[in-house]
């Protein structure tokens, strides 16, 4: 959430660059700055009030002891009315407040400076790539008929016993997956991050903390009768341990990792191009999440950056980074970028990571502060990435590393799963 001194003190800068997103936030921009006026009127009002009536009262209590009864009874019936005064500017206050905060909760982050235009991914910027496309035999799969082969992934099974988009790993799918988790978990450890297990449902305050409502509520599985959310990324539940906390300057950066299922109801995504691991409701991810200093955080983006690419030029797989255009960044960040590993089976990439820079706008929802050297609190910033999703990379080592004789596991785990084929 943008703080509402911000958007009043930088009006324009906040309009242009929402713009990048291709919104025009003239209109709410201006209501949110007309209702921080009228609800500080109301809170100077009402402090005013309460202190007139605070003063009135030590009056009254010595008029009362000089014996002067008549006054102190005449200035009771004022400080009755000011009672009710200071009351009806309480619940003015409120209704203002509540009306502000809503308003602020709708108004996406203002994208970095170095955010391209444009409305789509197609827009979207490529800024790097890494690896060779391997060349494939003439009778090469997609990983959907690869996994039907040799029996390492039935979809049909899943399809029964949940629905479309919850697939069952099974044999050397199975443990190629428990490979993958653990490889990623180590990977995170060694670099710094403190690898924590996680609750797989919020409630709403975690959702509202981390910007995934009241923006997308529409992808999250909601429990209705205990009103909890099956998490769609264990961002949500890593960046919540830090709601309503308050750092010492010296206990930044926190660094965290974990792995969670993930679970996103992606209505309306049909099509080949959605066909196996491609797109599901229900998919495993090792995410990294990171609390840094102002100061300090496009430096910790940038090394998040490198982490990523170095598990990917373990497994050898060839990738490209795109920084995401306005029309593409998502509701509370500021800046993205995503990897995408290249399925050669299918000749397209597909995006397997995303890091982005929230700066200060989660750490606002959360109420997530630092004291800083000199003793002041200031918002963190919050930053996260997929280090890394399973279902593509999976896909990606399925489709880039089959063989006629069957599928090669890359050699950086082969000490993970036990074995160095699926044959």
């Amino acid at each position: 959430m943008l703080q509402v001194s911000f958007i009043r003190e930088h009006r324009d800068l906040v309009v242009e660059r929402l713009a990048k997103r291709n919104l025009d936030a003239t209109q709410m921009v201006d209501e949110a700055i007309q209702l921080d006026e009228e609800r500080r009127a109301i809170q100077t009002e009402l402090d005013n009030t309460l202190a007139e009536s605070n003063s009135l009262s030590k009056e009254i209590g010595m008029l009362f002891k000089s014996g002067d009864v008549d006054k102190a009874n005449a200035l009771k019936t004022k400080t009755t009315d000011l009672k009710e005064s200071s009351k009806s500017l309480s619940e003015q206050l409120a209704t203002t407040s509540n009306a502000l905060n809503e308003l602020l909760y709708k108004i996406p982050n203002i994208p970095h400076e170095s955010v391209p235009n444009g409305t789509s991914d197609e827009d979207n910027e490529e800024i790097f790539k890494e690896g060779a496309i391997p060349k494939l035999h003439d009778n090469a799969l997609p990983h959907w008929e690869l996994a039907k082969k040799y029996d390492i992934i039935d979809f049909e099974l899943g399809n029964k016993i949940a629905g479309a988009g919850f697939p069952v790993y099974k044999n050397k799918g199975a443990r190629l997956q428990r490979a993958l988790i653990a490889y990623f978990l180590d990977k995170n450890t060694e670099a710094g991050y403190t690898e924590y297990q996680l609750p797989h449902l919020v409630n709403e305050a975690s959702g509202f903390g981390t910007g995934q409502l009241p923006d997308k509520e529409g992808q999250m599985y909601h429990v209705t009768e205990d009103n909890l959310y099956l998490i769609p990324t264990a961002e949500v539940p890593g960046t919540n341990i830090f709601r309503d906390v308050i750092l010492d300057q010296s206990e930044l950066p926190v660094t965290i990792t974990g792995y969670t299922p993930c679970f996103r109801r992606e209505a309306g995504s049909y099509g080949a191009h959605v066909r196996g691991l491609n797109r599901l409701h229900q998919f495993d991810k090792v995410e990294i999440i990171r609390v840094e200093h102002p100061d300090n955080s496009y430096n910790a983006f940038n090394g998040m950056i490198e982490h990523v690419k170095t598990i990917l030029n373990e497994l050898k797989l060839p990738y490209r980074i795109l920084k995401l255009c306005g029309g593409d960044v998502t509701f509370a960040s500021a800046l993205t970028y995503d990897f995408e590993v290249f399925s050669t089976a299918q000749d397209r990439w597909l995006e397997i990571s995303s890091v982005s820079n929230f700066e200060t706008f989660q750490a606002n929802r959360l109420k997530l502060r630092f004291k800083n050297n000199e003793g002041k609190k200031e918002l963190a910033h919050t930053l996260n990435g997929s280090s890394l999703a399973l279902p593509r990379v999976l896909a990606g080592i399925l489709e880039n590393y089959q063989t006629e004789k069957g599928i090669k596991i890359p050699d950086v785990l082969i000490p993970y799963t036990g074995f160095s084929i699926i044959d």
